[in-house]
């Protein structure tokens, strides 16, 4: 008989149609394809979460312009964000890959503008990790104290926040079957959470407060005298609750029909988010009891205060628990997003080491060292609140301004290269250009904004340090580029194979569908 080694090659497998748009793209197949158009949702609704965003930043809402600006500030950022969604979604339609946003960049724009792109959603990426992980620390410090009295210190947050950050790591390394799964808890967890919640605010407390005071009691609380400028600071509540929706683009590439789930994701997390996030904030005004107690509640988070006041300790310590698996949830979700990311770039070769970090692992094809990458800076950058009282807000204005400039950015090469961009599935049609220049406008505006201080008289204590991250990721990115934009290769969009060949004579990542490639 003859060895099997002089057998006939096998056919190649046939390719579905996700997979022949990403070889069309320039990439081969290494992750599974186990999520379908609601997980794919769910990931961005989970990343978004409205009892991260919203509720992390109610205290610093009801400092920086109080209920009025809450809640005027929601109304008013939900549109615009919804349209710098629509605009990314339409993009995302005809270049479903991980990379999202810099792939996308590279495509319209050339690779310099991928390049700086790319760290800049890198930088949004990790403050967004350190953000709702540190948030989720301060929630469950705050249910302690209900608990038990817990005091908690700038140092046992950290040590807490440390410990959630390794748990989202451990969990991520299981794959995208526990993804699927745990992201679609997710989305009706939060949905169903807060209808309980809302439910609770409004039919339990004996004591409402007025209209008037929800919207249009106006407190100041930053040291600042322009009202104007308070009222503009007021919208990093809204701006960071309403972002994180490209999770859909990066797991892209882990969803079937991706050319238009993904897309679809995007722009219904964000709308889902805006319109429940709305309703959950309004009975939290209208439920508080005390206004100065809650802002300085001993418990460190205004939310639990107006909680247990209104709600008594035994709900507030449930309902509490209900905001923390959200959360949780929602930090998990965020380390995926923020993991594929660097997956991704270090595939394209734009990061130092870039051969470790694109890994993934035979079993689960999971990026382990990437994910542990992210969870690791993700702790540097939380670092300073050791000595900052407002470090928390500058990590989340961090998030904002690394998110909303690499949004905008392939949105403004879209309209400035129209001759480049031929639409997906999922288009806007003639509404596109009019859609993507607000929303371009709006980012700038926004990412400016958050650059500035936010408390006065600035010190030690009330700096801002947004600027200083930012500077640093961009000189990182400007000094990595002189020597690592040689082994920088984003394939032109119908390169197909391009990175198969690659990674195949590298021998770095193992397919989790094997196919002979011979002619």
């Amino acid at each position: 008989m003859h060895s099997s080694a002089h057998a006939r090659p096998q056919r190649p497998e046939p390719l579905d149609d996700d997979e022949r748009l990403l070889e069309e793209l320039g990439y081969a197949q290494q992750l599974h394809r186990r999520m379908g158009a609601f997980g794919s949702f769910s990931a961005s609704l989970s990343v978004i979460s409205i009892m991260s965003g919203t509720l992390l930043l109610f205290g610093y809402g009801l400092n920086s312009g109080g209920p009025a600006v809450v809640v005027w500030g929601w109304l008013a950022v939900g549109p615009l964000v919804l349209c710098l969604a629509a605009a990314l979604a339409e993009i995302t339609s005809r270049y479903p890959t991980s990379g999202g946003l810099y792939y996308m960049a590279r495509q319209l724009g050339g690779e310099r503008w991928s390049w700086y792109t790319g760290w800049l959603n890198l930088l949004g990426l990790l403050g967004g990790i350190a953000a709702q992980d540190y948030g989720i620390a301060t929630f469950t410090a705050a249910w302690a104290n209900l608990q038990f009295g817990y005091v908690p210190t700038p140092e046992s947050l950290l040590v807490m926040y440390a410990v959630i950050l390794a748990l989202h790591a451990l969990m991520n390394l299981f794959g995208t079957r526990l993804m699927n799964a745990l992201t679609s808890l997710s989305a009706w967890w939060h949905l169903a959470g807060a209808v309980v919640i809302i439910g609770a605010l409004t039919l339990v407390p004996s004591h409402h407060q007025p209209g008037r005071f929800v919207f249009s009691e106006f407190t100041n609380n930053t040291g600042w005298s322009s009202p104007v400028y308070v009222i503009l600071l007021g919208m990093l509540l809204p701006c960071f609750a309403l972002a994180g929706y490209d999770t859909s683009a990066h797991l892209s590439e882990e969803t079937s029909g991706a050319s238009v789930a993904a897309a679809r994701g995007v722009i219904r997390s964000v709308a889902v988010s805006w319109i429940a996030g709305g309703i959950l904030l309004a009975p939290l005004l209208f439920a508080v009891q005390d206004y100065a107690g809650t802002l300085g509640s001993e418990t460190g988070v205004p939310v639990a205060q107006i909680l247990l006041d209104a709600l008594g300790a035994a709900t507030a310590k449930a309902l509490m628990l209900v905001i923390i698996i959200g959360q949780f949830l929602c930090g998990y979700t965020t380390v995926a997003s923020a993991s594929r990311m660097v997956y991704a770039f270090a595939r394209d070769g734009a990061l130092p080491g870039s051969a470790r970090w694109r890994k993934v692992t035979r079993r689960t094809a999971v990026p382990a060292n990437a994910v542990w990458l992210v969870v690791a800076v993700a702790f540097v950058l939380a670092l300073p609140s050791l000595y900052s009282a407002t470090a928390f807000s500058a990590v989340t204005a961090i998030s904002v301004v690394g998110f909303t400039p690499a949004y905008a950015i392939p949105v403004l090469l879209r309209l400035r290269h129209r001759d480049r961009f031929t639409p997906g599935p999922w288009h806007l049609g003639r509404w596109s250009r009019p859609i993507g220049w607000v929303a371009v406008l709006w980012a700038a505006g926004a990412s400016v904004l958050f650059l500035l201080p936010q408390s006065s008289p600035v010190t030690a204590e009330s700096f801002n340090y947004t600027p200083v991250a930012l500077l640093v990721a961009l000189a990182m990115a400007a000094l990595w580029w002189r020597t690592g934009r040689r082994s920088y290769r984003v394939p032109r969009s119908g390169t197909a194979n391009a990175h198969d060949r690659i990674e195949e004579a590298e021998n770095i990542i193992t397919p989790w569908r094997h196919r002979d490639r011979s002619p």
